[in-house]
């Protein structure tokens, strides 16, 4: 979670540097075609910025998708190790519920002497 506040944080920082370059031209005492001049060099430079935020952006996604993928594969193997454990022990608990059976129906039959 805090790699996408991360994500958005810098891309609002981003954003907050353009619009206050931007105010900030407009309300410096320049004469209009020097003000025009540098409007026109920062809008050139707004590919760049935003290339720039994309790869940001890029980067933050990747790192969440590698973070969840991680957390899928342990949760996968912790499921794996799950059920083979509780197929383990109901296998045991078949063999123990067998010998059980097979005891008791031994012991319903009469001692050998006594069928003679």
């Amino acid at each position: 979670m805090s790699n996408n506040r991360s994500g958005v944080f810098v891309g609002g920082m981003l954003l907050g540097a353009a619009i206050g370059t931007l105010t900030g031209l407009l309300m410096a005492p320049r004469t209009g075609r020097e003000t025009r001049t540098l409007l026109k060099k920062s809008a050139d430079a707004l590919p760049e910025l935003a290339e720039d935020l994309s790869t940001s952006v890029q980067i933050q996604a990747d790192r969440l998708s590698e973070t969840a993928l991680r957390n899928w594969d342990d949760t996968l193997e912790r499921l794996r190790e799950a059920l083979a454990a509780g197929i383990e022990a109901s296998q045991q608990e078949s063999q123990i519920s067998a010998r059980q059976t097979k005891l008791e129906t031994s012991s319903d039959q009469p001692p050998l002497l006594d069928r003679l």
